[in-house]
């Protein structure tokens, strides 16, 4: 079969239910770091492109258009340091509260913003995706790192209000999000495991994140929303956690936390990957970039896996290398398509 050229659009939601595609999605999912944006532009990049969206453009890549929504307003306290919280119990929580879970005419949703975005999705153009910090991430900014782990125990009848009342916010949000445009996937920030696996335990995930997903992702999949978990590390004992919750998919997929897309596909083969592709080759040489290419491009064609890189492209980069990156990324995207029309017609 033989398949017209997709727009952005067209594609992800292709990809994404395992339909044939033309080619694979082009995409940043985590855009670049400023160090590197630094560099490049000292080795001929045009110093004005700084804009990530123009910077895709520039680059031939698919447009992806994230808004990242926080239960917090511009009231909330700094941390003092990183890992630091602002938090340490229910009446520093009730001290603050006004700082949270607020909704109004232009926060956190830019309704100009959104409508223009609302615009470029309907044509094709764009993919729109929301944030949202997840069920693990909103405690641990307001304890802080450590608290946060000791909170389990210490403090469960505040974790649990706190994801309550954070799911409560999400499902508003969501709603008014939708006012304007109904994005195309969302993903929980969770950062939850690191390259040894989960930072807590399957018990735990259970009792303090589990019932709040599951008052969310109902409300998500009912407009058609494909809800992935963006976690860092060892991902692959959460995502059965996460799966039996009602995620659909997850990323970054890191190479250097030992994350196995061939054995990830076989033990979950419903879920949608993201990323995946060893930032570490980058910097290295067109051989090694090719290697990986050819080592994902088996599970890219079976569909549901948009190959990306597997967090931020790092300083180490040149542009030189992140050009052939880009030839290589165009040359496996067409491959993954021709043979996802032979495996998935």
């Amino acid at each position: 079969m033989s398949i017209k050229p997709m727009t952005p659009r067209e594609r992800f939601h292709a990809v994404t239910n395992f339909k044939p595609f033309d080619r694979l999605p082009m995409l940043e999912w985590a855009s670049w770091w400023d160090e590197t944006l630094d560099r490049w532009h000292g080795e001929g990049l045009d110093p004005s492109l700084t804009d990530q969206y123009d910077l895709f453009h520039h680059f031939g890549l698919d447009v992806y258009k994230q808004a990242w929504y926080r239960a917090r307003n511009s009231d909330t306290p700094v941390p003092a340091h990183h890992g630091a919280g602002i938090i340490e119990n229910e009446a520093d929580y009730d001290r603050l509260h006004s700082c949270f879970y607020q909704i109004n005419d232009t926060f956190p949703v830019d309704p100009k913003m959104m409508t223009q975005w609302a615009e470029e999705q309907k044509k094709g153009d764009s993919v729109v995706w929301i944030s949202l910090d997840g069920f693990f991430w909103w405690p641990r900014f307001l304890f802080g790192i450590e608290n946060h782990l000791f909170a389990f125990y210490d403090e469960p009848e505040l974790m649990h209000r706190i994801n309550r009342e954070h799911a409560e916010w999400m499902i508003r949000m969501i709603d008014r999000q939708c006012e304007f445009c109904t994005p195309d996937f969302m993903t929980f920030a969770e950062d939850m495991s690191y390259n040894n696996g989960p930072m807590l335990s399957e018990e735990l995930f259970n009792e303090f994140m589990k019932p709040y997903y599951e008052m969310v992702i109902p409300h998500l999949k009912k407009r058609g929303i494909r809800v992935i978990v963006d976690s860092d590390g060892d991902i692959h004992d959460a995502n059965a956690w996460f799966r039996d919750a009602g995620i659909e998919g997850i990323l970054p997929l890191e190479k250097q936390a030992g994350v196995d897309m061939v054995k990830l596909r076989s033990d979950f083969p419903d879920q949608i990957y993201i990323g995946a592709f060893d930032k570490m080759t980058m910097s290295k040489d067109e051989a090694a970039m090719r290697a990986e290419f050819e080592r994902l491009l088996p599970v890219a064609a079976k569909g549901g896996f948009l190959i990306s890189c597997d967090h931020q492209t790092p300083p180490g980069v040149s542009l030189e290398n992140y050009q052939i990156y880009l030839k290589l990324f165009e040359e496996y995207a067409k491959k993954a398509g021709e043979l996802s029309q032979q495996l998935l017609g």
